[in-house]
């Protein structure tokens, strides 16, 4: 066997309450491609913690090239020639692409030599970056450039792939994958951790498959399909979402000419948006990030007030009215932010649940908090969404991504909304997961509402939609079929396809 560039042997690390990593062994070969599988809170991120370096094993041993490798710290990981990609980018938008990069090296060169090297890397990659831009102004696909380039300038022999399409076009994930090829031809290996199965059978040549914390199977994705991938990482028969056929019914929501300024100086305003949704009906709205998705949800769920005519809901004017109010009406909306937009981090989950169902679920009564009936709304979300975590009183900030989304999601849905606004559903969520929020989706509209579901997540889209449109710089498209369209037509329409026709809807 070709000697190992990363071996792990044993890990385990515990949190009160949770065995994160029990007894965890793999390893990595030099260029190869390994991807790392597991359902929502199986342990993949504190196990790409230690290795980076953020979190300390409470016992087992690594070795990297041959040597024993213990990182005290990320410093140390990068080092000893240990990159990370996080799922979350960690970029100041007010800064530019070079200033960016030289934040995140320990010994940056003046600028204008980094810039040079920027543009230099940048072009042998295939990720053409200008280092004078303000990252306030990328794409969402540029701004992950940035971070991987961050990490090729430190010429790395293992680069870690935290979740890395969520936000492109699949003509960005084409250009990524020829970048990542070109990496692993050159020797660096690349540890890959995503949802999207379709993609491992594409790229990776290996995968450890992770279940509570322990390693339970591997295997050349290769020779498998993506469903029996998803059913090795979750150990039972995977559900398919089914729908009901039913005509929709009344116009529930109504959009005439909404435009509203963005409030984020690098946001997206959006710009006379017409737009109709019929009770029993799913809209999906496809974009690439940073096109007016969050700008859109604000002005729907009345975070962003918008002039009272723009927004009619059941026929009434709405647009000047607030969050609470809609709520009342039966307007829900689920944000895209988990962690401090759709929930208080340190919040436990009954005060969370607390905090968007307090209306519409009754839990306050003259001026005083109904506790014993706000945990009991908060159990059935996490019974009813299968949250894994020890019980109502952990603060929102102690789940895993995918588990706080189940718990987001399944807060509004338990609502019974006359419409349903969701950004992102299953972002960052296992297959079995994933399955059950468009299920759930799914049947809200069978049980009559309206639904709209802004997502990156194309296969998503087409799954679940009725009808579809694109977002391209704060305009958005004519909602089309669903049916029959293909992804290539999807991808040309959320990367702005000089064609793509306006909505004029009436």
């Amino acid at each position: 066997m070709t000697e190992a560039l990363l071996n792990i042997e044993g890990l385990t690390k515990a949190y009160p309450g949770v065995v994160a990593n029990d007894d965890v062994s793999f390893r990595i070969a030099p260029g190869e491609v390994h991807a790392l599988l597991g359902e929502n809170g199986a342990g993949k991120s504190t196990l790409v913690k230690m290795i980076y370096g953020l979190v300390r094993p409470d016992s087992g041993r690594m070795q990297f090239g041959g040597a024993p490798y213990d990182p005290p710290t990320p410093h140390a990981a990068r080092a000893m020639g240990v990159a990370m990609v996080f799922q979350h980018f960690s970029l100041f938008e007010a800064l530019n692409v070079a200033e960016n990069v030289a934040l995140g090296m320990e010994n940056p060169p003046p600028q204008r030599q980094l810039a040079r090297r920027i543009r230099e890397v940048s072009e042998t990659y295939g990720l053409p970056l200008d280092p004078e831009r303000l990252v306030g102004d990328l794409s969402a696909g540029e701004r992950q450039r940035v971070e991987i380039i961050r990490c090729l300038l430190q010429d790395p022999k293992l680069l870690i792939m935290d979740e890395p399409t969520s936000v492109l076009t699949p003509q960005e994930v084409d250009i990524l994958f020829e970048t990542l090829r070109k990496l692993q031809a050159e020797g660096t290996s690349i540890l890959y951790i995503s949802h999207k199965l379709e993609e491992i059978k594409t790229l990776c040549d290996h995968a450890t498959i992770l279940r509570l914390g322990k390693v339970v199977g591997e295997c050349n994705p290769r020779q498998e399909s993506a469903r029996s991938m998803a059913e090795m990482m979750v150990g039972t028969a995977l559900h398919t979402p089914t729908r009901g056929e039913k005509a929709p019914g009344e116009v529930v929501l109504d959009l005439a000419a909404l435009s509203v300024a963005s409030a984020n100086p690098f946001g997206t305003s959006l710009r006379s948006i017409h737009l109709e949704v019929r009770s029993g009906e799913i809209l999906g709205i496809g974009g690439v990030a940073g096109n007016g998705q969050d700008e859109l949800l604000a002005a729907l769920s009345g975070e962003t007030p918008a002039p009272a005519e723009a927004v009619k809901f059941c026929g009434q004017e709405i647009g000047h009215l607030g969050p609470n109010a809609r709520r009342r009406l039966g307007l829900l909306a689920a944000p895209e932010e988990r962690l401090g937009h759709a929930a208080a981090p340190d919040m436990s989950l009954t005060e969370n649940a607390l905090l968007t169902g307090a209306i519409r679920e009754e839990l306050v009564s003259g001026g005083f908090l109904k506790w014993p009936r706000a945990q009991g709304f908060a159990e059935r979300i996490i019974a009813a969404f299968d949250v894994r975590t020890p019980g109502p009183g952990n603060a929102a900030r102690s789940l895993s991504g995918g588990n706080l989304q189940k718990f987001v999601i399944g807060r509004e849905i338990l609502q019974r909304p006359a419409c349903l606004v969701v950004n992102q559903p299953t972002w960052g969520v296992d297959a079995s997961a994933a399955a059950a929020i468009r299920q759930a989706l799914l049947d809200l509209a069978a049980e009559g509402a309206a639904v709209i579901v802004i997502s990156q997540d194309l296969d998503e889209l087409m799954e679940i939609s009725d009808r579809f449109a694109a977002l391209n710089e704060g305009r958005l498209s004519a909602p089309r079929p669903a049916k029959g369209l293909t992804v290539d037509e999807i991808g040309l329409m959320m990367g702005g396809a000089h064609d793509m026709e306006v909505a004029h809807v009436a």
